[in-house]
């Protein structure tokens, strides 16, 4: 993504009408992907975790857009300070900035641009939300987020994409969040779960998908949305960049769809539709970083390893005992390693800028940047991502009771359930037998399995 440039009074662009609202439009598919994102989670846990998971993902649009408007867009975007943090008084409140005052160097309006990074920053601490599922008060996930995205998320998005962030600096090549998104999350859900431990009932009992069309719609619309959060992130589309960045993200996305599912096959005898929308998943993670450096075919080559890669991750929960409920560190974080690394091998350098990959004769110059860049984010995300999660399970504590997880979350979190199977007063019902279930949980640990 392109951060705001100082260009020559002569070069000074004027308000382009059609990318402005080509970014309108972009925006308002990355919202999209929010709520998205909690259908294909919510269908991934057990129905007594649904609602619970849907609200973590959905609560994000609150808190994250109102510390945007007050302090987060001048952190990520303002002025440069020290190369690790912006601040732009005018930002503060979005009280200094013109309606038609332009985002510097590009033809859309700062109020455009900061919508759209805004939907960025929503979903990001929601990517996180799944590898927590069933086991954390939703009062201390809320305050998680607002922490977060104040010292984590908001400092990595100006180190990559801010003008004067030492990333940007570099040279590391990340189109639209490779790094600052999808290796942000997944390395700060691997920091937390490490803190707060397993589920009850982790390697023992079923802990199956509840809804797999459910799941399904939600990998489907988060696809839709995909286009707006790649294709947009080159503020227009006057240069064609922001149509390769389209091509590449519908390619990458079924190659590595297709690629899960044959190492599916190959490894445990089945097609199934999880890995479907777990391998569409995984490409869209991947070519998110180099979609706009890459050619097409470049694109099938991220799409395709990042799905077999992923594929393989997700196993490893289970021979080393972190408890990552839905496969954000193996999707997400394995996904956004691979995809931003491998702009290092594969980058053409005839797209989105000069620099070439080992393949097209540019050497490992880009490949030692994108390392840079990757474990720079891991370590930072997942150190302070470990530090919150401490310092809030030892004083409000991260986890509900052990009789609230086996009973189910959503009874104790929220006073609901996510479906009414008795007709009519079946909510009071449902409530009766929720808080009976509490006082008998020890008793039901080994039946689980809704």
């Amino acid at each position: 993504m392109p951060p705001g440039i100082t260009t020559l009074a002569a070069d000074t662009p004027t308000l382009s009408a059609a990318n402005t609202g080509f970014m309108l439009i972009c925006s308002a598919l990355v919202m999209l992907m929010t709520p998205a994102l909690a259908f294909f989670y919510g269908g991934m846990v057990r129905v007594k975790s649904t609602l619970n998971m849907l609200m973590m993902s959905f609560i994000s649009l609150g808190i994250v857009t109102i510390l945007w408007v007050l302090y987060g867009f001048s952190l990520a975007f303002g002025s440069d300070v020290g190369s690790i943090l912006g601040w732009s008084s005018d930002y503060v409140g979005l009280s200094g900035i013109g309606v038609t005052q332009l985002w510097d160097g590009y033809t859309i309006p700062v109020y455009v641009f900061a919508v759209f990074q805004l939907m960025f920053a929503v979903l990001t601490p929601a990517l996180i939300s799944g590898a927590l599922a069933d086991r954390v008060k939703f009062t201390s996930w809320a305050l998680f987020i607002t922490l977060w995205v104040t010292v984590v998320y908001f400092p990595v998005a100006h180190w990559v994409w801010g003008a004067g962030g030492w990333l940007y600096e570099m040279g590391v090549i990340d189109f639209a969040g490779g790094t600052a998104v999808h290796i942000n999350a997944g390395a700060a859900a691997l920091g937390v779960i490490l803190v707060i431990g397993k589920r009850v009932g982790f390697k023992k009992d079923p802990m199956r998908p509840h809804s797999l069309p459910l799941v399904m719609l939600g990998a489907g619309l988060l696809w839709f949305g995909w286009f707006g959060f790649n294709a947009g992130s080159w503020l227009g589309n006057d240069d064609g960049v922001g149509a390769v960045m389209f091509v590449n993200t519908q390619v990458a996305t079924a190659a590595a769809m297709l690629a899960w599912l044959g190492y599916e096959k190959l490894r445990h005898g089945s097609f199934t539709t999880l890995g479907a929308a777990s391998g569409a998943v995984a490409g869209l993670v991947a070519i998110t970083p180099s979609g706009g450096a890459v050619s097409p075919l470049g694109a099938i080559a991220v799409g395709a390893i990042a799905g077999v890669l992923c594929a393989m991750a997700v196993g490893l929960k289970y021979r080393f005992g972190y408890d990552d409920s839905l496969d954000v560190v193996g999707v997400h974080l394995v996904g956004g390693v691979a995809g931003s690394l491998l702009v290092g091998l594969f980058a053409t350098g005839g797209v989105q800028s000069d620099a070439k990959g080992l393949f097209y004769g540019g050497g490992l110059d880009q490949l030692g940047k994108q390392a840079v860049g990757v474990f720079a984010v891991l370590a930072y995300s997942l150190v302070v991502s470990a530090v919150l999660a401490f310092l809030l399970d030892r004083t409000i504590g991260m986890r509900v009771t052990e009789d609230d997880e086996i009973s189910g979350i959503d009874q104790g979190e929220h006073a609901e359930t996510a479906y009414d199977f008795s007709g009519a007063g079946g909510g009071a019902a449902l409530r009766t037998a929720g808080s009976a279930q509490g006082s008998t949980a020890a008793a039901r640990t080994k039946k689980v399995d809704a």
